[in-house]
């Protein structure tokens, strides 16, 4: 079995090579070519510190028909780990043999799942942001995931600017860090200055309360939230739901079960995988748009099943035996 640390993925992980294993992903996840169980989720480290759980495990297996391999993420949120200078999410994915069952790969998954989900906002933007030039960008949240929202959008899109904004003093680590990657960003001191008259807009919070006031929204506006996956998360306000001309998720019976959207069940979702067959898109340069991500194991197993295969071809990692 082949080991790949972080620094493993790293050396392998390519963002154009990435995009299009992701949007073949989300086509084959529309055509109902992928097993996709059900994603428990559960809390854990209740009485370790106190009688609340520190954080929430996450098991996410898939399979995308016709690949040599399957894969199976083990994730974890812990929101505290902020202040442990550790990441909020982190993972790990197995990967096994679809012919004969033996284990492949196992992977760091943190910078898997980063990237992945950085590939949804990439293809969003792409796809359904106005025209086809470069983007004006506003980001709320300051993480690892605001960054990599940045990065994907700028590969598959190109960014003109990012304005960041999260309410702690991570926002100008996080426009520094884009700086240095080539990426033209700034810290805001508010989310409304992050959001006005963007072409596209992330969020990529932890919320539990909408993080920008949707009557900021400019006309056009592509908006992606990618924060929330349970009942209790929110980024969204009514009003930028309201204001939108269509609603498109990953995952529509899903995203309609987080805080964002209280009032609408799956059938008010376009799932994404329409857009990349060309079966659903933007109608108007004005009409609002918003993409709900939840996260899918398919992505993960789309990106992780590539990887090992590189690995495998440039002899990246470490060999081990079980």
């Amino acid at each position: 079995m082949r080991v790949l640390s972080d620094d493993d993925v790293a050396e392998l992980l390519d963002l154009d090579e990435l995009l299009p294993a992701i949007e073949r992903a989300f086509r084959k996840q529309g055509r109902g070519e992928v097993e996709r169980p059900d994603r428990p989720h559960f809390p854990v480290g209740t009485g370790i510190e106190g009688d609340e759980p520190l954080g929430t495990g996450l098991t996410m297996p898939a399979y995308i028909h016709g690949d040599d391999h399957y894969a199976t993420k083990l994730a974890s949120v812990h929101e505290g780990n902020a202040e442990r200078g550790l990441p909020t999410v982190q993972a790990q994915i197995a990967v096994t043999d679809a012919r004969t069952g033996e284990p492949t790969a196992l992977l760091a998954g943190t910078r898997i799942t980063n990237a992945r989900t950085g590939c949804i906002g990439g293809l969003a933007a792409d796809r359904l942001a106005v025209g086809d030039g470069p983007v004006t960008l506003g980001i709320v949240g300051a993480g690892t995931q605001a960054r990599w929202q940045a990065r994907a959008i700028a590969a598959a899109r190109s960014v003109d600017s990012v304005r960041v904004y999260s309410p702690s003093d991570s926002r100008a680590a996080c426009a520094a860090d884009l700086r240095a990657e080539g990426i033209d960003a700034a810290a805001v001191d508010s989310a409304g200055a992050a959001v006005a008259d963007a072409d596209v807009v992330v969020t990529a919070t932890t919320a539990t309360e909408p993080v920008f006031p949707g009557d900021a929204l400019a006309p056009g506006t592509l908006v992606v939230a990618v924060g929330a996956y349970t009942t209790e998360m929110r980024e969204l306000d009514a009003t930028a739901v309201s204001r939108a001309a269509r609603l498109f998720a990953d995952v529509p019976a899903e995203a309609a079960e987080t805080g964002d959207f209280p009032d609408h069940d799956g059938s008010a979702f376009t799932p994404l995988s329409a857009v990349f067959e060309g079966e659903a898109g933007r109608e108007s340069a004005t009409e609002i748009l918003v993409v709900a991500s939840v996260g899918s194991a398919v992505l993960d197993a789309a990106a992780a099943t590539a990887l090992v295969e590189r690995a495998q071809t440039e002899n990246v990692g470490t060999e081990v035996g079980l």
